[in-house]
């Protein structure tokens, strides 16, 4: 009778999916967005973010631990669905922490990021530093720069407009075949937030893209910086659906106006004072300072210990 009452509760247990196993992989309903067909904005896949069963041993005891599919593809809405996203213009900013400690930002800005594939810091668990730069025309330092680079066998990420493009042909070329990033700073540098329809948001990144194809005959990098750090959740989705990462900040400083120059010495102490793991770091080439003290700055940078990284490694 014995044996018998055990096998009757195996069979409970096997019946009810008792094994110890997962059955199946949990989704979470605040990232699903399923298509309902005509009415989507554009017709890119719609994907759920999974949590993986992973397993960690705690004591005696199994114990899953969730982790985000690193995979997820663009999010697709529906027409309604983007109608009811935020549309408020924000201005991107970073709480600048003491050095070596990784920059803050909004609560808000950094929900929204991790939401649709947005980043300001890298891997703040190791000494690294993505190296950005805005281009938003042409001031005679980026050679320079791009010199510099070399030298110290450092590869960035240059941020340029169609314009750009177009009148720094051989820039361009050169940046490729150096190994550098080139990504999209769109074809007429407006606030991105205050473009509403996407098939004119869509225009300012494609314009970009065709611009780039026709000098290199390459793809361009699908990494996008919004003109002026301003976005909103509705042009961070367009981003994100047209298959770009959104590469904001944890550093930068007031380089951009040629004729209010920095001196070096207080460049430099500003950048190395702040200076942290993960640090996404924004320079505009037009800067003067910014191209006389870049050789030292990475040296030192170097010295401490960091590495300079690609932006491919953000995610």
């Amino acid at each position: 009778m014995k044996k018998i009452y055990c096998i009757l509760i195996l069979l409970c247990m096997l019946l009810s999916g008792c094994t110890g196993y997962p059955t199946s992989t949990k989704t979470t309903n605040s990232d699903i967005f399923i298509s309902s067909g005509s009415d989507t904005v554009d017709p890119y896949i719609t994907t759920t973010k999974k949590v993986m069963p992973v397993y960690t041993q705690a004591g005696d005891k199994t114990e899953p631990k969730e982790q985000e599919n690193v995979d997820k593809k663009p999010l697709v809405l529906t027409a309604e669905e983007v109608s009811r996203l935020g549309t408020k213009k924000e201005g991107w900013y970073f709480v600048r922490k003491p050095v070596g400690v990784p920059s803050d930002a909004s609560e808000n800005g950094k929900a929204l990021l991790k939401k649709y594939h947005g980043y300001y810091l890298g891997d703040t668990s190791k000494k690294y530093i993505y190296l950005t730069f805005d281009e938003g025309y042409e001031n005679g330092y980026t050679p320079k720069i791009l010199d510099v680079l070399k030298e110290n066998n450092v590869k960035a990420c240059f941020f340029v407009t169609t314009p750009y493009i177009k009148s720094s042909k051989e820039l361009i070329a050169r940046m490729v075949e150096e190994g550098h990033i080139v990504g999209n700073h769109t074809t007429t540098h407006p606030s991105m937030a205050d473009v509403s329809n996407f098939e004119t948001f869509k225009k300012e990144i494609t314009g970009c893209e065709e611009a780039f194809k026709a000098v290199t005959g390459k793809d361009m990098p699908k990494f996008f910086r919004p003109p002026m750090g301003e976005y909103n959740e509705r042009s961070l989705y367009y981003t994100q659906a047209l298959g770009y990462k959104s590469i904001f900040w944890s550093f930068a400083y007031r380089d951009w106006v040629v004729t209010e120059q920095p001196t070096v010495e207080a460049a430099k102490k500003d950048i190395l004072g702040h200076t942290h793991p993960g640090e996404v770091i924004l320079l505009h080439a037009v800067s003067k300072t910014n191209t006389e003290i870049l050789d030292s700055i990475i040296k030192e940078w170097k010295a401490q210990g960091y590495e300079i990284r690609s932006v491919e490694e953000l995610s």
